[in-house]
């Protein structure tokens, strides 16, 4: 169960690697135009920023889950 538990920490850590990565390369992608745009509204590139955003809080949340599951399995020991 332990050697899961990690296996379910290091794929966590991956995932939100490359979410974090993912957003970088959006944030870097955007262009000035779309930063003056006067539309009303998010731009497609700010609301796909902040899908990635979204997705590294869930992948960090779910490491920190896991991590936190073995300790407590642990400390029965």
């Amino acid at each position: 169960m332990n050697t899961f538990l990690v296996i379910l920490i290091i794929l966590a850590a991956i995932a939100t690697v490359v979410m974090l990565v993912r957003g970088i390369i959006t944030f870097l992608q955007t262009t000035e135009a779309e930063l003056n745009s006067t539309e009303p509204g998010p731009s497609k590139s700010s609301l796909k920023q902040n899908k990635m955003m979204m997705g590294r809080v869930m992948f960090q949340a779910l490491a920190i889950l896991f991590a936190a599951l073995l300790l407590l399995l642990h400390s029965g020991k």
